[in-house]
């Protein structure tokens, strides 16, 4: 099974391991393309950092930062891009631009239409386990049972998304490596990948550069410097049955996986 690569691109000032970087639309659309050329399979553009303690920022510079991003993109490469966002007027005016997909990090809950503009929309979907808000999300979160609390929850937002009227192959879920997870949780979750894989949509698993690589080794203390850690949880992802991975690195991981798939082959 061929494992696609999701590539991040961050128009955003605050983003926790590129913001600022591609805040400009032709230096998104610059990076953008850049990943296409290593080999993403999937563009994630995204307006709004989500990052522990980010900020919120209005819907209308959302847009402003994203749709002009996905016009030009879309203009030049027929590819799926996804919009990252967790707000349905920017979900409409991102497909409207020709995103494919809707990536949502509250699942398709943070407002009351979300449901219904998802079915409306027709676009893939991706739904994120997060506890809490992105502003305090790291406070101290605690779960009973990390694993069988994230399948749950997940297997009940993608009834409710069906129950909306958003077509069974449109969902893809996402654990939620970091959002509301301390270290023991986002291993537990890697390693229970498969209770995830088996309720029957395909797995979306995003660890790239995050902190619980730094909480493992504590040399790695920016973002950058998370290259080993992000390749080994890709790999591992993989291995456990997600059928995407969304990476800063997507040169690097594209090899890896035609390495690990290489072996497999091979077994």
């Amino acid at each position: 099974m061929t494992v696609q690569v999701m590539g991040i691109v961050n128009v955003t000032p605050d983003s926790f391991s590129d913001g600022g970087r591609w805040a400009s639309t032709q230096g998104a659309v610059d990076q953008a393309m850049r990943l296409v050329a290593d080999g993403a399979d999937v563009l994630d553009i995204g307006g709004e950092s989500t990052r522990p303690g980010a900020e919120p920022v209005s819907e209308a510079e959302e847009i402003d930062r994203v749709a002009p991003v996905i016009a030009a993109v879309r203009a030049r490469w027929d590819g799926a891009i996804s919009i990252d966002t967790m707000k349905p007027g920017v979900a409409r005016a991102a497909v409207a631009a020709g995103a494919t997909m809707w990536n949502d990090v509250t699942a398709l809950s943070q407002a009351a239409d979300s449901l219904a503009v998802a079915a409306e929309l027709g676009c893939d979907v991706v739904l994120m386990h997060m506890k809490g808000e992105p502003r305090t999300m790291q406070a101290d979160p605690r779960y009973d049972d990390v694993v069988a609390e994230v399948r749950d929850y997940l297997r009940g937002r993608a009834e409710a998304a069906m129950a909306a009227g958003v077509a069974r192959e449109r969902i893809w879920l996402d654990p939620g490596i970091g959002f509301g997870k301390t270290l023991a949780h986002n291993l537990a979750l890697t390693a229970g990948l498969g209770a995830l894989v088996d309720l029957g949509f395909p797995v979306l698993y995003a660890a790239s550069r995050k902190r619980t690589i730094q909480a493992i080794d504590p040399t790695a203390i920016e973002a950058t410097d998370r290259l080993g850690g992000s390749l080994a949880l890709a790999l591992e992802g993989a291995r456990r049955g997600a059928r995407m991975v969304r990476v800063h690195d997507v040169r690097e991981t594209v090899q890896a996986l035609k390495v690990q798939a290489a072996v497999m082959a091979a077994d």
